[in-house]
């Protein structure tokens, strides 16, 4: 076999696996999305989560998804991951959903939601660009991030509390770029991996435009 076929072989290996990374990631994103809001509707009535609870079991399921990735497992926690945050989010559903204006501000959030992943998603598989250059961007983003939320939790200002949701959409749809591009131009291989990133930054632009439009409609 010449050099070249074996290069048209390893590119058409290399294509498949893309393909497969590709189609088992939006596979398993669009399982996790619809067990998440099943375990949302399960909690509709159930009291708020408590934030410390919260952020032990969200982060500590995350790293443990993390950490399994390359195992059967990994899919086990996928789901407990997503079933839980899906679980924390049903009372603000519920609450929301029972008020008067409340259904709209949740169908609005979901169609935004569904247009900036679609849409960003969407552009990255057609024009096959790569946004690699956006890593940098990324690790400052969610420092800058961090800050500002341990900032708002200090002093509690609703201005600082709005600036961080749209910068929580700002930097998701960053994020979404970057991992669709790194699953499309081969650098991410694994799937469990690449669904858990887009998991939760779709997660964050949902819950952020709640929260902006919550805070113009007057229920914040």
């Amino acid at each position: 076999m010449s050099e070249v076929d074996v290069s048209i072989a390893q590119s058409q290996t290399s294509a498949l696996e893309i393909n497969k990374v590709l189609k088992n990631t939006y596979l398993l994103l669009s399982l996790t999305l619809a067990f998440s809001a099943v375990t949302a509707a399960m909690s509709f009535n159930a009291p708020p989560i408590n934030l410390w609870m919260f952020l032990g079991g969200a982060y500590g399921l995350l790293f443990l998804t993390h950490f399994l990735a390359n195992s059967a497992w990994g899919l086990l926690s996928v789901f407990a991951f997503t079933g839980f945050m899906g679980y924390t989010i049903g009372p603000l559903m519920g609450f929301l959903l029972a008020t008067q204006g409340g259904s709209q501000i949740v169908s609005t959030a979901l169609g935004g939601t569904a247009f900036i992943f679609f849409g960003l998603s969407g552009y990255v598989l057609t024009s096959r660009k790569d946004f690699s250059f956006l890593r940098g961007f990324i690790v400052a983003g969610c420092l800058a991030l961090i800050a500002g939320m341990v900032f708002s939790f200090i002093f509690q200002l609703p201005a600082l509390s709005l600036a961080l949701s749209v910068g929580f959409i700002l930097f998701s749809s960053a994020v979404i770029l970057y991992q669709t591009s790194s699953i499309i131009n081969g650098g991410e291989r694994n799937y469990i991996l690449a669904t858990i990133t887009l998991y939760v930054s779709i997660y964050n632009i949902f819950m952020s435009l709640i929260h902006l439009l919550m805070a113009f409609s007057g229920d914040d």
